[in-house]
């Protein structure tokens, strides 16, 4: 399961970065919202890089978009091959995606607590990172069915919804 959720979470999270950043290239021609360089500085910050003033490096800028988007994948995955598909699990996901950005942000003194962001700003951002979450439990999820049901998935149909009567399921299956 976790060799598969590896390669199946970064084409997932890979993916739904692209989509992210495309809905974002088009949310900024309509807006005029500038690119952010919070990604740049957070990654020189973490690893010590050297750390540039005003406009950022665009490799470094990108590195860490895609790459925490695309490692973040990898735990949407594990939830996929879990059993732990659909909708639903997309919107808990996107909470892990945003909550992901505030603690590298805010831990490296990069970034500030959403609840003092301009409201807009902040409704931008969950947008985006909704789009993320949704885009990549889509491709994590289909990715996932192609094994089978997850054993959550096997786990629920045993007996629906959550109960003491039902014991876990037996091992190796």
């Amino acid at each position: 399961m976790m060799k598969r959720a590896l390669w199946q979470g970064l084409l997932a999270g890979t993916t739904g970065v692209l989509a992210m950043t495309l809905g974002e290239k088009a949310e900024q021609r309509l807006t005029g919202r500038p690119d952010s360089h919070v990604p740049a500085r957070t990654l020189e910050r973490l690893t010590g890089m050297r750390e540039y003033s005003g406009r950022q490096p665009v490799p470094v800028n990108l590195a860490m978009h895609a790459g925490q988007g695309a490692l973040l994948g990898v735990l949407r995955s594990v939830m996929a091959q879990a059993g732990l598909r659909g909708p639903w699990s997309s919107g808990k996901f996107a909470v892990v995606r945003v909550t992901s950005d505030q603690i590298l942000e805010n831990a490296t003194g990069v970034g500030a607590p959403p609840q003092t962001w301009p409201r807009r700003e902040l409704a931008v951002d969950l947008l985006h990172k909704t789009v993320y979450a949704f885009v990549t439990g889509a491709v994590a999820d289909a990715l996932a069915a192609r094994s089978g049901p997850g054993p959550g998935q096997r786990h629920a149909a045993m007996r629906s919804g959550r109960r003491s009567d039902v014991g876990p399921l037996p091992r190796g299956r």
